[in-house]
């Protein structure tokens, strides 16, 4: 058992186990809407529960390192969206348009949040840079990821003003009332941590079955072939190791000390579900949603067993010593 969750996220297991249920579960179209309100909930209280949990001290004492902050916050939403929207007009005949744009949207998410953190910890990298700047990409991306994909995304969603504020009612102002409240609420949210990050788990797997059951009654998934699946991850592969690189040498170049190119390197190559799936399924309709959030699922497996394999790397290395070869 423990070798099987070593290779085998019990959280990915769900999602996978979600996306069979709402491929082969009769749904009535009249419970659609009702789940769909659910869903909403869950992704309100969410938000609510990182703007709590997150403390502003953390975020005001890590945006001192404005190199650090900089850097990362131009990998996420300069360098990735460029290289995404490359790769977007060069897989769509090969993936078809609705996973390509999958790809695109991948790239104009912001960064993770407790996996970023966490790899940097296991490598022994700027912990309190990789909390700020992993923090400010998600407060940021509130906002930059649905002008983004209204930009470069426009025809493939339904996004537009109406939803932009969906966005900003669903997602920015419950994280500004729990940044607000956590002065109050925020020491008991850090103490359950289990139970806060149990929430997260359960409204996403709530999010992946919505789009994936509306998706099916739109007849979505007969545009999706098992080649595609396994296109869509050499591709994702491919586009990490190019982040990680860049990432990784790009930080050098700055003059980045050891510490904060770990930050950059694990807070710049990454992409949030967490974040992107409730997104996708505000911006876009549910016959959209369901295809591009094939590439974000996909995407972050691979995202989180390469870095957990590079944080461990990282971690065994000689404090003096040059990394030049990862």
């Amino acid at each position: 058992m423990s070798i099987l969750r070593r290779w085998a996220d019990p959280f990915m297991v769900g999602i996978v186990g979600m996306m069979i249920l709402g491929l082969v579960l009769p749904i009535p179209d009249g419970a659609v809407g009702p789940i769909q309100r659910v869903s909403d909930v869950g992704i309100f209280i969410l938000f609510l529960l990182y703007g709590a949990r997150l403390s502003t001290r953390e975020v005001i004492d890590g945006m001192r390192n404005i190199r650090l902050q900089g850097s990362i916050l131009a990998a996420t939403f300069v360098v990735f969206p460029l290289f995404g929207w490359a790769l977007h007009h060069a897989t769509t005949s090969l993936l078809g348009p609705g996973l390509a744009a999958g790809l695109l949207y991948v790239s104009l998410l912001p960064s993770t949040v407790q996996s970023s953190v966490a790899f940097v910890s296991v490598a022994r990298g700027n912990i309190a840079g990789a909390i700020c700047a992993a923090t400010v990409s998600n407060v940021a991306g509130m906002v930059l990821t649905p002008l983004l994909v209204l930009w470069l995304m426009g025809a493939s969603g339904s996004v537009g003003a109406g939803g932009i504020t969906e966005v900003l009612v669903l997602l920015l102002l419950p994280f500004v009332i729990g940044q607000v409240a956590q002065r109050w609420v925020g020491p008991w949210v850090r103490r359950h941590k289990r139970l806060t990050g149990m929430w997260d788990k359960l409204t996403i797997l709530l999010i992946v079955f919505v789009a994936v059951v509306t998706a099916t009654a739109a007849g979505v998934w007969t545009s999706v072939s098992g080649w595609s699946i396994v296109a869509v991850g050499g591709i994702s592969i491919v586009f990490v190791a190019l982040m990680l690189a860049l990432t990784w040498w790009g930080g050098k170049l700055l003059g980045l000390d050891i510490p904060d190119r770990i930050a950059l390197l694990m807070c710049g190559s990454k992409k949030s579900m967490a974040t992107g799936l409730p997104m996708a399924s505000v911006l876009f309709t549910p016959a959209v949603a369901g295809p591009i959030a094939v590439p974000l699922i996909i995407f972050h497996q691979l995202q989180l067993m390469i870095c957990a394999w590079l944080a461990r790397r990282l971690a065994r290395r000689e404090d003096d010593a040059p990394l030049v070869s990862v």
